[in-house]
């Protein structure tokens, strides 16, 4: 299947300001693998080229869809598989705002998703075993989004030293209510 084909038929699937299609509702059957690959810092390429039109990567973002280590672009009449290096989320600006349980972290992903960091959305930092820490953002649908380097450092900067449970101290975060580790001090 081409980009072009794909996107005739998802053309419809997301007008402008509806945000994500109930995907969870749709079955459709497998069509095969596409040669589309989400890169680690979030560039979407086809056939081995960046895609260049951010609308389009909009567009395939909202159709996005994981089953369990395996991502796939889902419409109503078929769901194709793609590659993700990392996650398929890339959140590149933080804003501090006021919400009704106080600070709230207001994150916007590469593909203009605003995802408020919070008990449905969780912010986790995990190390894997290299000493640099790796933030993710809990999105949609069971998938993550990774934090821009730029990001998690307004993140540190935000932070506050609290004990830790197993001792010492860790650096934390608060949103929508929710407590943060960003990792042990």
């Amino acid at each position: 299947m081409s980009i072009a084909d794909l996107n005739k038929l998802s053309r419809n699937l997301v007008p402008e300001g509806q945000g994500i299609p109930p995907l969870e509702l749709w079955n459709p059957d497998f069509c095969g693998d596409m040669d589309l690959r989400i890169a680690r810092d979030g560039t979407w390429f086809h056939e081995g080229t960046p895609i260049s039109r951010p609308e389009m990567v909009k567009m395939f973002s909202r159709i996005l869809w994981q089953e369990g280590d395996t991502y796939f672009l889902k419409t109503p009449v078929e769901k194709v598989g793609i590659q993700v290096d990392d996650l398929p989320f890339q959140f590149v600006c933080l804003e501090l705002k006021d919400g009704p349980q106080g600070q709230e972290l207001h994150f916007l992903s590469s593909t203009d998703d605003v995802i408020v960091a919070g008990k449905k959305n969780p912010l986790v930092v995990t190390d894997q075993g290299n000493g640099e820490p790796q933030p993710a953002l809990a999105v949609r649908f069971g998938m993550w989004g990774r934090l821009h380097r730029n990001v998690f450092y307004q993140l540190v900067e935000l932070g506050s030293a609290e004990p830790c449970a197993e001792g010492g101290e860790e650096l934390v975060v608060y949103s929508a209510g929710e407590r943060f580790s960003l990792g042990r001090l």
